[in-house]
């Protein structure tokens, strides 16, 4: 059976921590992906970073996954749609086609949608996938056989709460067979329902929504993920029971290191 560090830290019920990854290419990608052991997952972002779907995407995959012998951390890939309406089917077959280990759409308001993402994300009988790749299987090392065999198990498939809708059916979405994880995004929650976005942390009456969220999700015998922008917010979030949680992202680790090192090359001196 296949399996990746996403996976096992789930099967070991352990917090899976991940980076949100928003520049595009394959030393960027591999840069971030041995920063260190501790990284779970890697987090290619086509909704709102710049590497596209359908150029680079698959270098960055296998950036990831080769940025260690053992251990490397799983690419997962969040699609751009977004929206009950919105065509994901191609989207999800690019990332899955890509190598990726697991899929993550956002804005899912509905079960039904819900359901829609996990058809496209798993092969027949299970799903509608449609096999032919010829590069899927060898970026996990696998034949074509048995890759069609393992990856309706190994593929993990996630959404997004993060609209007013998605709050209201989060029980239905939860229910739903085939839907792995729920992540929930609190910048877009947070404004969908009327409040400022988190600054660093959610308002308290969203914190208490996202805490029902969690809830209802781990009842439901689904993983529970939230994005959080420093590692002092995720460890909290770890304490809180998240299963899956976000430490920091390319851009931001980027901007927070350089201004730390020049503040301390520059605490007095005479410039």
């Amino acid at each position: 059976m296949a399996s990746h560090a996403l996976l096992n830290a789930f099967k070991a019920n352990k917090p899976a921590f991940g980076v949100w990854l928003t520049s595009p290419g394959f030393i960027h990608a591999r840069t971030v992906a041995q920063a260190s052991p501790k990284l779970s997952w890697v987090c290619v972002d086509c909704e709102h970073g710049l590497t596209s779907l359908t150029s680079g995407l698959a270098e960055s995959i296998a950036a990831i996954h080769g940025a260690r012998p053992v251990g490397a951390p799983s690419a997962l890939v969040r699609i751009p749609a977004t929206g009950t309406s919105a065509s994901t089917s191609w989207q999800i077959k690019h990332a899955l086609d890509a190598g990726a280990r697991g899929v993550l759409v956002p804005m899912v308001s509905t079960a039904e949608k819900a359901a829609e993402i996990v058809a496209d994300s798993r092969f027949a009988p299970a799903g509608r996938r449609g096999f032919g790749s010829p590069f899927t299987h060898a970026g996990w090392d696998m034949s074509a056989a048995e890759y069609l065999a393992a990856a309706n198990d190994a593929v993990v498939v996630m959404v997004q709460i993060e609209t007013k809708e998605g709050l209201a059916n989060v029980k239905e979405i939860a229910e739903v067979d085939g839907i792995d994880v729920l992540f929930i995004g609190p910048y877009d929650l947070s404004i969908s329902l009327g409040y400022p976005a988190p600054s660093p942390d959610p308002h308290p009456e969203v914190e208490k929504i996202i805490q029902n969220i969690r809830q209802a999700v781990q009842k439901a015998g689904k993983k529970c993920a939230i994005y959080c922008i420093t590692g002092a917010q995720a460890a909290r979030r770890a304490d809180e029971g998240f299963d899956m949680i976000n430490v920091t992202s390319d851009v931001g680790a980027m901007s927070a290191g350089i201004f730390e090192h020049l503040g301390a090359a520059t605490r007095g001196a005479k410039l």
